[in-house]
């Protein structure tokens, strides 16, 4: 067996060149020398050929590659090859019977909890618990691993040539649907006959019922803490079940319906979507990666555009359109705003001081500079309110005053001299 540490370094180090391996070991189940050397070189085409051979024998003796029995062929690390294909999502599509007898013994572990709770042995409790964690765990992860599986059926299928039968190019994606597609609707079908929300539901309500127990005869705060961090998996994978079923249903079941047309640039778009799924978008979307993905092509029929009769007339008005001079009211000299007038404000000040006190100081202006544009004796007006030199006193009763345009309400300001 290899050393834990030397063999993740290894991967670290040749993981581009394990990467395409692991793709490639999907259609060959063992790899020539020839072959692993060829895609040493596709990664890595700086390598002479000492490097390329170095590497392989690097990755010989870091246990990432294994010899086959009986012949002189390779194969990736078992281990290797699972770690390698959960990251990438590259997994093939596990077996529906797999995944119904995991949800059956979800039922024999919350039996085993019950049992445990009704006799107080915790520690078969613990362990049933344990074991629901477990479940719960490995269930959630081949539901997942077969979601990107199916999705990746459906993307080699779209992407497959068009001319290609429509009974081949889609018959792998049949039988998917056929084979576990199918199945796991009617595991994970809430009526009578399905046994996935069923059995998830039962192992919750015991989970929380010996939650309760504990809480109210007395237990541990870690055998507690366990069972509900159990329940919320459980309640957790209810929700994802459903989620990867209505997944996996709206993935297969257009393409098993219906018959869709395909081209060279649908294609291309489908095999592109998935390698952005699995790889992320700028590994996906490099410059090398667009310029041979994306097909290119151009239309060798012309097209001709004519023009109708009222699109002509329009065209030939906005030709001989003249502009026309319009006089905005600013400009007509009728409209004109009236001057600011040239007050002598000192002036009407030292009128003012020697005439206190005054009542109304607005009357008192009306009263001897009533000639004045109404807008200039509001300006004197609110000057002279804040004038230092006397005393502003307002009364608490409004007075309506009426200059030359308008009718001012007011209260009166009494003007005196201060003490």
């Amino acid at each position: 067996m290899a050393n834990p540490r030397s063999l993740i370094y290894a991967l670290y180090v040749h993981w581009d060149t394990v990467e395409v391996l692991v793709r490639l070991s999907r259609e060959f189940a063992g790899l020539t020398t020839e072959q692993v050397l060829g895609c040493i070189a596709k990664v890595a085409p700086q390598l002479d050929a000492e490097a390329q051979g170095a590497a392989l024998r690097a990755m010989v003796n870091a246990d990432i590659l294994q010899p086959c029995a009986r012949s002189s062929d390779l194969q990736l690390n078992a281990y290797v090859l699972d770690f390698v294909r959960g990251l990438t999502r590259e997994h093939e599509l596990g077996l529906a019977a797999v995944l119904q007898a995991r949800v059956a013994a979800i039922r024999e572990a919350t039996e085993g909890l019950n049992e445990g709770m009704q006799a107080a042995d915790m520690d078969r409790a613990r362990g049933a618990a344990n074991k629901l964690a477990e479940l719960f765990r490995q269930i959630s992860l081949q539901l997942d691993q077969d979601r990107h599986a199916l999705l990746e059926l459906a993307e080699d299928a779209k992407s497959a040539d068009a001319n290609m039968p429509i009974a081949q190019r889609y018959r792998r994606v049949l039988e998917a649907y056929d084979h576990y597609v199918e199945p796991m609707n009617q595991m994970m079908d809430t009526g009578p006959q399905g046994t996935f929300y069923r059995y998830l539901e039962d192992a919750e309500r015991s989970l929380d019922l010996a939650f309760e127990q504990l809480s109210v005869q007395g237990g541990l705060y870690s055998h507690r803490l366990q069972l509900r961090q159990v329940a919320h998996q459980a309640k957790e994978l209810r929700r994802f079940g459903r989620l990867i079923a209505q997944q996996c249903a709206d993935t297969v079941l257009p393409l098993r319906e219906e018959v869709r047309q395909h081209n060279a640039l649908t294609s291309a778009v489908s095999l592109l979507l998935g390698q952005v799924r699995k790889r992320g978008l700028r590994r996906a979307l490099s410059r090398h990666t667009a310029d041979t993905a994306m097909p290119v092509w151009r239309n060798e029929r012309g097209f001709r555009l004519q023009l109708g009769d009222e699109v002509r007339a329009v065209m030939a008005a906005a030709q001989q359109y003249q502009p026309q001079s319009v006089a905005f009211p600013q400009d007509d000299p009728g409209n004109a705003p009236p001057l600011l007038e040239h007050v002598d404000e000192a002036a009407i000040r030292q009128q003012l001081r020697s005439s206190l006190p005054v009542g109304s100081l607005l009357d008192w202006l009306h009263t001897h500079h009533g000639h004045l544009q109404d807008a200039t004796l509001l300006r004197l007006f609110h000057e002279l309110q804040h004038e230092g030199s006397w005393q502003i006193e307002a009364s608490a009763h409004p007075e309506t005053t009426t200059l030359q345009a308008i009718r001012v309400l007011h209260h009166p300001h009494r003007v005196s001299i201060p003490e």
